[in-house]
């Protein structure tokens, strides 16, 4: 049973879909831990009930990001996990960190990813008159938001849309596509080889998996 420590700031919906899945023995692995920067976060609650352990750990008590990345490695290192699973984790991780979990670090991004990296991804895609939006689960890499595409889902954007609704079709996708490329890496069907993103011994192409 694979380790999965999942890394939050706020709300934490997909973590709840994770725990969910687990509970039902669905997703591979079992969530040891989940630790936020925010003690606020109601992720933190969720976790709670579910029986995970908790912890905060919050950037204010640290004079920079190295220092920070350096206490959270420490913090993270002592659950062990196999994989780690960012989900709404709003800090910007330093290379040293992104090092030494390259290859078992997972991350959800709302948008299709190569486009839109960064943040307001949903008014952006609205902007840009866009007909289809989506989300993007990816290894993380050194570059923000540029890591391998191991999946994505696509949502419709209608001309009456706002950044809210889109978000709201955009989170369901997530809670879908985003245990399940847990899964698979807990299952030893997912890796990261080379820069690249592998599903069964086979590299995907650059926009992930195109679905079961």
């Amino acid at each position: 049973m694979k380790r999965i420590l999942v890394l939050i700031s706020g709300n934490g919906s997909n973590l709840q879909a994770m725990l969910d899945q687990a509970a039902d023995g669905r997703l591979g692995g079992e969530v040891v831990a989940v630790i936020s920067n925010k003690a606020e976060a109601y992720g933190l609650e969720r976790a709670r009930m579910a029986g995970v352990a908790t912890e905060v750990l919050p950037g204010r008590d640290y004079p920079d990001r190295e220092s920070y990345d350096t206490a959270l490695m420490q913090l993270i290192d002592g659950y062990q996990p196999d994989l780690l699973v960012l989900a709404g984790f709003m800090r910007i991780l330093t290379p040293g960190f992104v090092r030494r979990y390259e290859g078992r670090m997972l991350n959800i991004h709302p948008s299709l990813l190569p486009k839109y990296q960064g943040l307001n991804t949903h008014q952006r895609a609205i902007d840009a008159g866009d007909d289809e939006h989506g989300c993007s689960v990816h290894f993380v890499t050194e570059e923000l938001d540029g890591g391998p595409v191991i999946l994505q889902a696509r949502v419709p954007v209608f001309a009456e849309d706002d950044a809210t609704t889109v978000a709201e079709r955009v989170h369901v996708q997530e809670h879908a596509i985003y245990p399940l490329a847990v899964r698979w890496f807990c299952d030893g069907r997912l890796a990261m080889k080379d820069g690249q993103a592998w599903l069964d011994n086979q590299p995907l192409p650059p926009e992930g998996h195109a679905g079961e």
